[in-house]
């Protein structure tokens, strides 16, 4: 089974590269992020001929998740629900073949004095709990997409120059590390423990790709029962080269079962 993540930044903008990754790659399943388009104008008709069944929950303009499975979904839920705000747009589960898969795009956080820093750090509060609510961590369960944290120092190109970015601060870190020892583990870390490979190049810094000036902030995790089936992980940097690229690029994980 292959499972990918990719911050699409706009699905509409980025549908050629998505049809075409599809096409050249196909994942089993595609769990997308940031898809940045509200549910009545999401390109169902486009994505049809790809052949995967899609789900997803949108906003306009920003935000946005959706998955596509080749296989069936069992069952699919939307959201928080913890009775605060569902963020439904940030938070899609599915299950497939009888395994848990959780899509999330978490917030970014903007600035580390803004409120918006504070929703992050509780947004990982309440997913743990969401976790806790819906999963366990004895039986198969994948957790992927942005999370906005790039875990350890070699996770973004100098790193001492960003200990006050929230996507490196240490609140940030701090509240990642806390959700994912609920149960998961990083599936990239396990199998690559001393490979610096980045997911993400800042558009506001010209030449980024190239000097390989980036960030690990999307991730692939699992339960420990799939985490002993993982057996390649691996980044494919070339859409980040394509014509109108994401700024992120895709992440993808190969189980063996």
């Amino acid at each position: 089974m292959k499972i990918a993540t990719f911050n699409v930044n706009s699905l509409r903008k980025r549908l050629p590269i998505v049809l075409e990754w599809l096409d050249r790659q196909k994942p089993d399943v595609l769990c997308l992020q940031e898809t940045k388009v509200q549910d009545s104008e999401f390109p169902l008709l486009a994505l049809a001929p790809s052949g995967y069944e899609i789900t997803f929950r949108g906003m306009k303009s920003y935000n946005g998740v959706a998955i596509l499975s080749r296989k069936k979904l069992e069952a699919v839920f939307y959201g928080f629900d913890d009775g605060g705000d569902p963020d439904d747009a940030r938070l899609l589960r599915v299950v497939i073949d009888g395994i848990p898969i959780v899509n999330t795009y978490v917030p970014q956080g903007f600035e580390i004095d803004s409120p918006k820093y504070a929703y992050k750090l509780g947004w990982y509060e309440r997913l743990r709990k969401y976790f806790e609510k819906h999963l366990s961590p004895q039986a198969p369960a994948i957790w992927c997409g942005d999370m906005n944290v790039a875990p350890r120092p070699m996770d973004v190109h100098s790193p001492e120059k960003h200990l006050k970015h929230v996507c490196y601060h240490e609140d940030a870190r701090k509240a990642y590390e806390k959700t994912v020892a609920w149960g998961f583990q990083d599936l990239f870390v396990k199998l690559y423990p001393t490979r610096q490979q980045y997911t993400f190049w800042d558009y506001r810094a010209p030449g980024s790709l190239e000097a390989n000036k980036g960030w690990r902030i999307d991730h692939i995790l699992s339960t420990a029962p799939l985490a002993e089936k993982c057996v390649r992980v691996d980044v494919d940097v070339e859409p980040r080269r394509a014509k109108d690229p994401s700024d992120h690029t895709f992440l993808w994980a190969d189980f063996s079962i």
